[in-house]
This record gives structure tokens, C-alpha cells and sequence, in this order.
């Protein structure tokens, strides 16, 4: 199954007694599933459907779906009065509140919606055939874009992820000489405090202090908890399962605690420079991550 973006648009069309109903769904980031139903005042006692068809379809994200009639035929929109003069009415009842004098335009009508419908009513079965048709339709569309998106995000990653390993092998590879380095610096420090005239210096203490300070600064279990994340990444980027998105962020997080901890352990400038720009592409990734469904 391939990695797939939370974002995106789908549009399907289905029949209804010689009119057309157009579906739209817009989709955004959200931690569940929450969906949102808007159709024509005619075909308003099928939101339920149209929201339970959609819930089965989907998985995660925040989804408006939209549907607007089309008349076929010669049928001409239908008015409805009552609301119309509803309407008419609040907008004088306003007027008088804020501007007595003003005059109330008929054409502020037109943009209260929902006033003109299609001549005549819909058959319950034909407008819940109608409805079904075109939300799984858009659904298929809205799928069709998410699979482009997450392609994108999978590219995205897996230059990220490359550009991490290689700051990994750099910290791995300056690991290796910093205990020297250390060992160097330690055993000046206690020659200089000891001075000329001092007693003479204890190899044995020594190593054993250098040894000490090289198990407080050893990161190589971080550094193989690291690789193991970045592996499982890209296993689940590739996977042929549905919504990974929270696994993927649950690593990231993994991630960034196991760089939190390289960059505590090191008192090297140049070690401190890889981890603050490591931190800063796995925040980029995290990022990324929270479009994953």
C-alpha cells in the first residue's frame, strides 16, 4: 500500500431523476476521522448517508464534503417562498436596527442559500442511490490525489533519512578519536597540576579516570538505536499496511530523544554542530509526518 498524504480533493457525479449531483471533498491534517456534510436544501435528509458512505471510505483527516445539483432536462429551479421571505424579513429587521433609512436590496437574496432547489422532490431510493454514487466517486478521487501527495512525501523523506545516516557515520567516526583526544587532554591537565616537582603520575589512576569519562561520553548505543529507527522508517514508508502515520511519528519522537542524548554526552564543537543540524531535519520530518495518513 503506498504512503499516503492526509490532504487533498476529490469530486464524483451521480444521476437523480434527470439532474445531476456534484460531490466535493476537501481534506486536512486531524489526529481522526471528523467529517463534515453540506448538500441542497432538497437533498439535505441524506447527509447521514452521505456521511456514512464517506466514513466508510476514509480513515483519518478532517473531510468537507459539498454537493451541489445541476437541473437536467427543462426543469427550471424552484424558489421556495417561505424562506425567501424569512430571509427578506431578518435582512429589514436588520436594516431598521442599524440603518432605518437605508433601502433593502432583493438582490441580497442571492447569497442566502439554499433558496432555489430543483422543481420538483426527489425519490428517497433515487436520491440515496445518487448521493452513494457520487461521494464514493469523490472519495476515489480524493484517494487518487492522496496516493500523488504521499509519493511526494516518501521522496521527501527518503532524501532527509540519507542526508541523517551520513551525519550519523560523522558522529561515529569522531567518536572514535575523542576518547584519545580525551585521554591526551586528561593526562596534560594532571601533569600540569602536579607540576615539575610533583609526584609522578599514576598510569593505572589514569586509565582508569580516561575509561570512566569515555563511558559517560559513549554514544554508540544511541547511534545504533538511531540506525534501527531509520531502518524502520523506511520499512513503513513501504509497507502494505493503512495509516501509519502515528508509527512514523512515534519514531521521529524516538528519533529526536536518541539525538537529544548524543548532543548531552558531547563536549566537542564540532560533534555539537551535526547534532543541532540533526535536530533540526528531524524536526523538518516531523513535520512532514503529520500529513501522513
Amino acid at each position: 500500500m503506498p504512503l499516503r498524504s492526509m490532504t487533498g480533493f476529490g469530486r464524483g457525479e451521480g444521476s437523480i431523476d434527470g439532474s445531476r449531483l456534484t460531490v466535493e471533498l476537501r481534506a486536512v491534517n486531524h489526529r481522526y476521522l471528523d467529517v463534515r456534510v453540506r448538500l441542497p436544501y432538497e437533498l439535505s435528509d441524506q447527509i447521514s448517508a452521505a456521511e456514512a458512505v464517506a466514513k466508510g471510505c476514509l480513515s483519518r483527516g478532517r473531510v468537507e464534503i459539498t454537493g451541489r445539483l445541476s437541473a437536467g432536462g427543462n426543469a427550471g429551479p424552484l424558489l421556495d417562498v417561505e424562506r425567501a421571505r424569512a430571509a427578506f424579513t431578518q435582512l429589514q429587521q436588520l436594516r431598521d436596527d442599524l440603518a432605518p433609512d437605508e433601502a433593502v436590496p432583493l438582490s441580497l437574496l442571492s447569497s442566502v442559500p439554499d433558496l432555489f432547489g430543483a422543481a420538483t422532490a426527489f425519490d428517497g431510493d433515487a436520491a440515496a442511490r445518487a448521493v452513494k454514487e457520487a461521494v464514493e466517486a469523490a472519495c476515489a478521487d480524493l484517494d487518487a490525489m492522496r496516493v500523488r501527495e504521499g509519493a511526494a512525501l516518501a521522496r521527501d523523506f527518503d532524501t532527509r533519512l540519507t542526508d541523517l545516516k551520513g551525519r550519523v557515520n560523522l558522529i561515529d567516526q569522531r567518536a572514535d578519536s575523542l576518547v584519545a583526544e580525551r585521554h591526551e587532554r586528561l593526562r596534560e591537565r594532571v601533569q600540569k597540576l602536579l607540576g615539575p616537582g610533583g609526584a609522578p603520575l599514576d598510569p593505572t589512576r589514569l586509565e582508569q579516570e580516561v575509561a570512566l569519562l569515555a563511558d559517560r561520553s559513549d554514544v554508540m548505543e544511541e547511534l545504533t538505536r538511531l540506525r534501527s529507527h531509520f531502518d524502520q522508517f523506511e520499512q513503513l514508508t513501504g509497507a502494505e499496511e493503512p495509516q501509519i502515520g502515528r508509527k512514523l511519528d512515534f519514531l521521529v519522537q524516538e528519533m529526536n530523544r536518541e539525538v537529544n542524548t548524543i548532543g548531552s554526552k558531547s563536549a566537542d564543537a564540532d560533534l555539537t554542530h551535526t547534532v543541532v543540524s540533526m535536530k533540526a531535519e528531524i524536526e523538518r520530518i516531523r513535520e512532514q509526518v503529520q500529513n501522513v495518513l
